[in-house]
């Protein structure tokens, strides 16, 4: 299996650290607001790693955070907290923020056919892990104290500059003033690893009992974590300090990725991750998803408009993830006809066991082909719009239909589609005698080549609402989706 890794930008053999274990920790949400489809596209293709890891014989922990405080609407640390953003805009607390919108991500993950993470961290649920690993920067001089923040210190991190390919001047962006002077904040790129509860944050609503004083105060601190520190704290406390894949959006490659690397291998003088994996951004109409231009579209949505859930994920199969990809409504009633024909193909397929011929070694090696292409897509840096077009050259093959099931059956287990969703409705449904009739006389035409009339035969069942196909196992006869 080979890898994309944003970091080396190569494509490299992926081989775990202590095989076949693979600790696999993927960036989660901020649960201020809806989750929408461009989220949707990322946890998809974090599924479908997970899934193929899985398919390789690989032991996957999956672990994904919820970020329920210290994420700042600025990754320069600036603006408000985006819980409190969020209590603001619907009314309610921050905890009823926080719990209200993880549900909604996780009710519309499932709707995607995704699994559920091995662990499901929140941040609020974890921050003595984050004080600790803060102090163990501060004993090692890689991080210090101010009377408003505790920073982490770049210039004390060789390389940080560099990482995916950047400039440490790049990152010298949208710097507060007011922290950006005097003695408070040495270099403008430095983050916060803690924020104290002052000045800004005097009535911030999520807080904490801390070891970094507050000048002027008596005795222990007050305040509450940055964003960064969370991803290191939890991914090392389930995994170790070293993982072997770590996911995220390509906008977590300029600040967020960063910082987690600079802070966890400053803490343990470990390599933190050695596969980092990042998927490109949906766009609507070829214009950026955003909340500001009212062009969000949610999960939800698309099952308003009568479309399955499922017709995105097989959707975003066809574009690879690391590329920026176009949502249309007509693409995905494209792709929503498309897994249609996929299941209606399904339900032809299925036949009872005893049907099932001796296959020749001419199909025997049809069927391997068709696993071992699948699976090379697959392992081919997850080439989801190769693995669709395996499963179609299965569909419209010349193998026997139960060997298109089990096989297609078993590319599902990768895929995610629900293949088999209609099956048990469309296999049980009876056929009008009409039907059956029109059906015995296409045959007595068939066997006296009559095949003009065969055919016209086989268009006036389709006229009445009936596809018709030949198999080896004989005609099936089944109603059109």
């Amino acid at each position: 299996m080979k890898l994309y890794n944003s970091l080396t930008k190569k494509l490299e053999e992926f081989v775990p650290l202590h095989p076949p274990k693979v600790g696999f920790y993927t960036c989660g949400q901020t649960v201020y607001d809806y989750t929408h489809i461009g989220h949707g596209r990322k946890y998809v293709g974090d599924d479908i790693l997970r899934r193929v890891l899985t398919r390789f014989g690989y032991d996957v922990t999956h672990v994904q955070n919820v970020t329920d405080v210290g994420h700042l609407v600025s990754d320069a640390d600036e603006g408000e907290d985006k819980l409190e953003k969020g209590a603001k805009k619907t009314g309610k607390t921050v905890w009823e923020v926080a719990e209200f919108f993880t549900k909604n991500f996780y009710d519309s993950m499932d709707k995607l056919g995704i699994l559920r993470p091995t662990v499901i961290c929140k941040a609020t649920e974890h921050v003595p892990e984050q004080i600790a690993l803060i102090e163990k920067l501060l004993a090692k001089g890689i991080a210090y104290d101010t009377p408003e923040a505790v920073y982490f210190d770049v210039t004390k991190f060789p390389g940080y500059g560099s990482l995916f390919g950047q400039k440490l001047e790049e990152k010298n962006v949208a710097v507060r003033d007011d922290i950006n002077t005097g003695e408070a904040k040495k270099h403008p790129a430095d983050f916060v690893l803690w924020f104290k509860r002052v000045g800004r944050f005097a009535d911030h609503v999520m807080h904490w009992e801390s070891p970094f004083p507050i000048p002027g105060r008596q005795g222990k601190g007050d305040g509450f974590p940055g964003w960064h520190i969370e991803c290191s704290a939890m991914a090392m406390k389930y995994l170790g300090d070293t993982i072997d894949i770590h996911t995220g959006g390509t906008e977590h490659m300029a600040v967020h990725h960063p910082n987690e690397i600079a802070q966890s291998e400053g803490a343990t003088g470990k390599q933190f991750v050695r596969f980092w994996i990042h998927h490109g951004h949906l766009m609507i109409d070829g214009t950026k998803m955003s909340k500001s231009l009212a062009n969000i579209v949610s999960v939800d949505d698309v099952i308003a408009k009568g479309f399955d859930p499922l017709a995105l994920r097989y959707f975003y199969f066809t574009a690879h993830y690391k590329k920026p990809m176009n949502f249309t409504w007509e693409a995905l009633s494209g792709a929503q006809n498309a897994l249609g024909e996929l299941r209606a193909a399904m339900s032809n397929f299925q036949f009872p066991i005893s049907n099932r011929n001796t296959l020749s070694n001419e199909k025997l090696e049809k069927v391997d082909g068709f696993r071992q292409k699948f699976d090379q897509a697959l392992g081919n840096d997850l080439n989801m719009p190769q693995a669709l077009a395996v499963a179609w050259e299965v569909a419209k093959s010349n193998i026997p239909s139960t060997d298109k099931y089990d096989l297609l059956l078993d590319f599902d287990e990768a895929l995610g589609l629900r293949l088999t969703q209609d099956v048990g409705r469309r296999t049980q449904e009876k056929i009008p005698e009409e039907i059956q009739n029109l059906s015995d006389q296409r045959e007595e035409y068939r066997r006296e080549k009559k095949f003009g009339d065969a055919d016209a035969v086989r268009k006036i069942i389709k006229e009445k609402g009936y596809m018709i196909e030949d198999t080896p196992e004989g005609v099936r006869i089944s109603a059109k989706q």
